[in-house]
């Protein structure tokens, strides 16, 4: 929940009372205003949830693109110790072959 969430929310609660009031009091005028008060808070808490899933997906890839790099580094990581073995079992077998 954000700002704009809170801030619908008592837009909405707000233009529900002034509609009520409005249509006790045979106010049109501030019954409409109330209705519209209340689409004001409907669209607020809309755009409240828009931006809490963006953050949400936001957050979401960072972490995934932080995992695919951890297992990049991993990949290479492994990679240079395969061929630091393979080298290694080389020169055993050079110094094998020279000293017999």
């Amino acid at each position: 929940m954000n700002k704009s969430n809170i801030s619908g929310k008592f837009d909405e609660i707000k233009g529900k009372i002034k509609q009520s009031v409005g249509e006790a009091t045979g106010d049109d005028s501030m019954a409409n205003s109330g209705t519209a008060d209340q689409v004001a808070g409907s669209a607020k808490q809309a755009w409240g949830d828009m931006k809490d899933a963006a953050r949400s997906a936001s957050k979401d890839a960072e972490e995934r693109a932080k995992a695919e790099a951890h297992d990049a580094r991993d990949r290479v990581a492994n990679m240079a110790k395969e061929k630091q073995e393979k080298i290694s079992e080389r020169a055993d077998d050079f110094m094998r072959k020279r000293s017999a």
